[in-house]
């Protein structure tokens, strides 16, 4: 038996006791449980928790996350659980793309009674949040966080996406054979998991001798002496895996200073505000991704309408109806959450803890299925490049890491 499995088992046989030794039930609203009350169509409410940043460095990315789960809500907004049919309700905490606030928001879904937690988008909020959902057995799915902390030592925190040493290998070589590059510049954020993290799975693949790694302080920005040095060193690209704030002033300085190489970035910049950034300039973007728009017509042509038809989820999408790889991923993740509920038969955290190792569910991003774990069995990336003309991403190729 999986070791995730042998633990979401046991912590469901310990829940178990515990509220049968204090009167517990399946309805229960209190600190772990989830809530089944009624609704204005005389259906049960299911909560499912939705644990991203609104606000913040990483509020854009969030948002265009959540636009998946919404637009799922509205297509699928009922589930049917142990032979009743429950209404869908997001419940929402805006981790507001911090570590010290993770905990916070993670609590104030706990508290509210959810059967289990979508995201985040950002892994270091993820790894913040990750003890708090431990504590309260609450199963957690993570959607686009890639960094592999997340998932390690927390039994109750799975996720849909691919990690970054896969993620940072594929970059690795894409620069290395398909650029020609031999030297490469890096830059993170300190204190960041997710931008340190990948740097360092890039720079174990693509050789620690041929990089030049550097890290900026929060509330930097200027990068024009990032960019600077990247030139000095003659290095063949830019590896920069940041927030897509800083990434559109690293954009903004790159095509000013004309940095004359590829900037590589990895899914957090698949983002309109990179196609903004960057439509009119001479700067190359290549990033790797989850989705590539056309890979599935009818989730496109759907949510594009849905987008054009909602004023607040086309302002929450960047003003256009650009689908964004998280935004894909938001959208399966609410669709694994409901596949769970109903193999579980319950909407007990701990019960659907229990079903979740063995869960499997073919999404519009591939298939969806947990390793031992908890992460997800996905072994390819889509590479995109920014065409500063459209002001789109042009698919460049499936990869995996070799």
């Amino acid at each position: 038996m999986k070791m995730k499995k042998v633990m979401a088992l046991a912590l469901s046989a310990v829940m178990a006791a515990s509220l049968a030794a204090c009167g517990g039930s399946s309805g229960g609203s209190s600190s772990g449980g989830s809530s089944s009350g009624g609704s204005s169509s005389g259906n049960k409410v299911v909560k499912i928790g939705v644990f991203e940043p609104q606000s913040g460095d990483n509020g854009a990315g969030g948002k265009q996350e959540i636009l998946g789960m919404q637009y799922a809500n509205q297509e699928q907004p009922t589930v049917e659980i142990g032979g009743e049919t429950y209404e869908v309700q997001l419940e929402y905490a805006d981790n507001a793309s911090s570590n010290d606030k993770a905990p916070t928001a993670a609590q104030t879904l706990i508290s509210n009674g959810v059967s289990l937690v979508l995201g985040s988008y950002g892994s270091g909020v993820s790894i913040a949040a990750g003890d708090t959902f431990l504590n309260a057995k609450m199963p957690a799915i993570g959607v686009t966080c890639t960094n592999p902390q997340v998932t390690a030592g927390c039994d109750v925190y799975f996720r849909i996406c691919f990690l970054d040493p896969f993620q940072g290998t594929v970059l690795a070589n894409y620069a290395k054979k398909d650029l020609g590059a031999t030297k490469a510049y890096c830059l993170a954020k300190q204190g960041d998991d997710y931008s340190g993290g990948l740097c360092n799975y890039f720079i174990e693949a693509f050789g620690k001798d041929n990089c030049i790694y550097e890290q900026f302080p929060e509330g930097t920005s200027d990068y024009s002496t990032y960019v600077t040095n990247a030139q000095n060193q003659g290095c063949d690209v830019f590896f920069s895996p940041v927030s897509t704030e800083a990434a559109a002033q690293i954009i903004a300085k790159a095509a000013a200073q004309n940095i004359g190489m590829p900037i590589l970035a990895g899914d957090t910049w698949d983002s309109n505000v990179i196609l903004d950034a960057a439509k009119g300039t001479n700067v190359e973007i290549c990033v790797t991704t989850f989705y590539q728009e056309g890979a599935n017509a009818n989730f496109d042509e759907g949510i594009k309408k849905w987008i054009n038809g909602d004023s607040t989820a086309k302002a929450n999408n960047g003003g256009n109806d650009e689908l964004a790889a998280v935004t894909a991923m938001g959208y399966d993740a609410y669709y694994v959450a409901l596949e769970a509920l109903k193999a579980a038969g319950s909407t007990e955290p701990t019960k659907v803890l229990e079903v979740l190792p063995s869960l499997k569910y073919t999404g519009v991003t591939g298939e969806i299925s947990f390793n031992e774990v908890g992460d997800a069995n996905r072994d390819s990336a889509v590479v995109k490049k920014c065409n500063t003309e459209t002001g789109k991403w042009d698919f460049v190729t499936v990869a995996k890491a070799e």
